[in-house]
């Protein structure tokens, strides 16, 4: 991983911690926000200017890519640069909880 992925990406918004986490297998950028929705209970629902902007720039950087599209909808799926990224911010949230836990 480059210097410039990590500045980027490391630690991540919560916007591209959820899309890479529901691009471990293919999805569209609609079944995204409905999935977000769904793993937040409803609290955190993704602007599709948002979501758009960012599975654009994500794929522009190499940390998800295009399938195949379905019904005029295009499917992505996380990269091994995009697991990279999202175990690193595993291991940042998980340090977190820890030091939350020590403490509280």
């Amino acid at each position: 991983m480059d210097a410039h992925t990590r500045k980027v990406y490391v630690p991540m918004t919560e916007t591209g911690f959820y899309i890479l986490l529901c691009l471990r297998e293919p999805n569209h950028g609609y079944g995204i926000v409905q999935k977000v929705k769904e793993l937040t209970d409803g609290e955190i629902v993704l602007a599709p200017g948002t979501m758009y902007g960012s599975l654009s720039k994500m794929e522009k950087d190499g940390i998800i890519q295009f399938v195949k599209e379905e019904e005029k909808r295009k499917l992505y799926v996380i990269t091994d640069l995009g697991w990279e990224v999202l175990k690193l911010e595993f291991h940042r949230i998980d340090r977190l909880y820890r030091n939350m836990k020590e403490i509280i």
